[in-house]
C-alpha cells in the first residue's frame, strides 16, 4: 500500500537566476546562474549528481525535446537528463521527477531545473492556441487574460461579490506583491504600487487591468535533492524535507459535465486534499507558515486561497482586504513578489516558488525572512480554468 514520500527526500540546496528581460543571455546562461548558486550552497562535487530533470516549455535552443541543452550547458557528468513539460506546472514536474528518483532509491543525489526564455518568443503574453496545423480545428482562439477574466466573473457571480469590491481585493493582491518584491534582487518588477494606480490602470480583459496580470519574463531556478542521511552528514540544520507532492491533471470533467460553474479549480482542490493527507496536516490555516501561489493573474491568487482551504469559500476577497495574506498577516503569501513581480517563465515558475519556500524554511530569506515557519506550500498551476494541471508541494523542516 502506497504511503507517500513524507520525509524521505531532503532539499540539499536551491538556486535562482535573476528574472526579467534578459535579452543579453540565452537559456544556457540562465541555467548556469541558477545551477552555480545551488552547487555553491550544496557543498558537493558535481560528479555526485546521478540524475537530472529539465523543464522548458518553448524550444529556444533548437534541440527539440531532449535533455541535451541542460546536460551541455551545465557539463553534467554523463548522466541521464529527462526533459519534461506539463503546461505551466513543468517546473514542479521536474522537481517531482528528481524527488521520486531519490525516494525510490534510484539515485542518492538528483537535480531539477526549470528555465524559459519567454521574451524571445515575441509575444506580449504567453503564446495563444489558435486554429491551424498544430491545434485542433475545434479549439477556439483564446487569450489567457480572457480565460481568467471569465474565472473572475464566475467567482463574483457565485459568491455575489460586487464588481467594485472584487476589483479592490484584486488590486490589494498586486499592491501586496509589489511591496514584497521591492527589495528582492532577483525579481523582474521591483517597484511599489498604490491602490489607485492598480484600480486606474488600463483594462486588459474585464475586470482584469494591467496590474492584475503578471509580466513576461526570462528566468531559471533549480533544486538539488538527496536523502536525509546525506543531508544530515553535510550538516544541514535545519533540514528541509519534502512532506508531500501531489499533481492532478484534469480529465475533462469541467467542460464535459454540468457540475462545474467556472468559479474555482477542481484539480487544485483534489491536489490540496491529497497533499495535506500525505503530509499529515490537519489544519493548513494554522500549520502552514507561508504560501507561494501561482498568481498568474490576481484573481487566481484569490481563488487558489479558497481551493487550498486557506480560507473559507467566498471569503478570500474580504480577507485579502483585511491584510490576512500580507507579509505580516495570518498567512503570508507571495513573500517574494510571486509571479506578479517575477513574471512567468513557464518552465521555471514552479521551482522559483519552491526556492522561496526553501529560503524561508532555512532562514536565508534576508529582509523577507518570516519567523521561521515549519511548513511552506507551493501551488503551481498549468493551463486555464477549464482544463489544467495543478500541483501542490509541501516542504517542512525536520
Amino acid at each position: 500500500m502506497a504511503s507517500g514520500i513524507k520525509d524521505r527526500v531532503a532539499v540539499l540546496s536551491m538556486g535562482c537566476s535573476r528574472f526579467g528581460e534578459r535579452w543579453n543571455v540565452g537559456q544556457e546562461e540562465l541555467m548556469v546562474e541558477a545551477y552555480s548558486e545551488a552547487l555553491d550552497r550544496a557543498g558537493i562535487d558535481p560528479k555526485q549528481i546521478e540524475a537530472a530533470w529539465y523543464s522548458s516549455h518553448y524550444d529556444d535552443i533548437g534541440a527539440g525535446k531532449a535533455g541535451t541543452p541542460m546536460a551541455q550547458a551545465l557539463r553534467l557528468p554523463d548522466i541521464g537528463v529527462t526533459r519534461v513539460e506539463n503546461f505551466c506546472a513543468g517546473g514542479t514536474e521536474a522537481f517531482r521527477g528528481a524527488v521520486y528518483a531519490v525516494a525510490s532509491g534510484a539515485a542518492d543525489i538528483a537535480l531539477a531545473m526549470g528555465v524559459e526564455k519567454l521574451k524571445d518568443t515575441g509575444f506580449a503574453g504567453l503564446p495563444s492556441a489558435s486554429r491551424g496545423t498544430f491545434a485542433p480545428m475545434y479549439l477556439p482562439t483564446h487569450t489567457n487574460p480572457g480565460n481568467f477574466s471569465q474565472l473572475a466573473q464566475s467567482y463574483a457571480a457565485r459568491h455575489q461579490i460586487a464588481r467594485a469590491d472584487l476589483k479592490r481585493a484584486m488590486a490589494h493582491t498586486s499592491v501586496k506583491s509589489h511591496a514584497n518584491a521591492v527589495d528582492h534582487p532577483n525579481a523582474h518588477l521591483r517597484k511599489a504600487l498604490t491602490m489607485d494606480q492598480v484600480l486606474n490602470a488600463p483594462m486588459v480583459a474585464d475586470p482584469l487591468g494591467l496590474f492584475d496580470c503578471c509580466p513576461v519574463s526570462d528566468g531559471a531556478a533549480c533544486a538539488i535533492v538527496t536523502t536525509p542521511d546525506i543531508a544530515r552528514a553535510l550538516g544541514r540544520v535545519p533540514m528541509v524535507t519534502i512532506k508531500a507532492i501531489q499533481l492532478v491533471t484534469s480529465n475533462g470533467w469541467e467542460v464535459q459535465q454540468s457540475g462545474w460553474d467556472g468559479s474555482y479549480f477542481h484539480t487544485a482542490r483534489i491536489a490540496a486534499k491529497r497533499a495535506y493527507h500525505e503530509a499529515g496536516i490537519s489544519d493548513p490555516r494554522t500549520e502552514i507558515g507561508l504560501a507561494e501561489l501561482h498568481d498568474c493573474f490576481s484573481i487566481t491568487e484569490l481563488v487558489a486561497l479558497e481551493d487550498l482551504g486557506l480560507c473559507d469559500e467566498g471569503q478570500a476577497w474580504r480577507h485579502m482586504l483585511d491584510g490576512w495574506f500580507d507579509r505580516d498577516g495570518r498567512m503570508p503569501c507571495q513573500v517574494d513578489g510571486g509571479l506578479k513581480c517575477f513574471g512567468h517563465p513557464v518552465g521555471a515558475s514552479g521551482l522559483r516558488m519552491l526556492y522561496e519556500c526553501w529560503l524561508q524554511l532555512t532562514g536565508q530569506a534576508g529582509g523577507r525572512q518570516l519567523a521561521m515557519p515549519h511548513f511552506a506550500l507551493a501551488h503551481n498551476l498549468g493551463g486555464g480554468p477549464a482544463q489544467n494541471v495543478c500541483s501542490v508541494a509541501l516542504l517542512g523542516t525536520l
